[in-house]
């Protein structure tokens, strides 16, 4: 609910189409109804679709990380050592990928002050955005070794 939520303050208008057709959809009404109900009721329509598709569902996460959880996002940067405003990267000339001690210490931070599943989501959320440079985070097992692991 609270990605659904965040998404129609600021939705993209890359999926805003796939979101109004989620909630036409789920709800059964016409495309004019969709548009015209109040932002709280369009969250709990969107928050209902179980399969909204890949790049909806990219977006909600986006929207979720960048409203409710950004805390998340400065932890996971400023431990990481990445240059950020307010959990959003600086885009620095050529992007490399994240090195794993990097890694190790970001995720570290992270599961020190939030749940796991909120840390899991947020390291998903990364790789699926960026495979290339997030490519330590690929799978959860590897976190949580990246985590244990102490640092050489």
């Amino acid at each position: 609910m609270a990605a659904a939520r965040h998404f129609w303050h600021e939705p993209s208008e890359d999926v805003l189409g796939a979101a109004l057709s989620a909630v036409i959809k789920v709800r059964r009404i016409r495309p004019q109804v969709a548009r015209a109900l109040p932002p709280e009721e369009q969250a709990r329509a969107l928050a209902a679709v179980l399969d909204p598709g890949e790049p909806l569902a990219a977006s909600l996460l986006v929207a979720l990380h960048l409203g409710q959880r950004r805390p998340v996002l400065a932890t996971f940067l400023d431990a990481a050592g990445l240059a950020h405003d307010d959990g959003i990267l600086r885009e620095e000339g050529d992007v490399q990928p994240l090195p794993e001690a990097a890694a190790r210490e970001g995720v570290r931070a992270l599961l020190a002050a939030y749940p796991r599943e909120q840390v899991e989501t947020y390291l998903n959320t990364l790789w699926l955005q960026d495979p290339d440079r997030w490519r330590v985070l690929e799978r959860s097992s590897d976190w949580l070794a990246l985590a244990q692991t102490p640092l050489s």
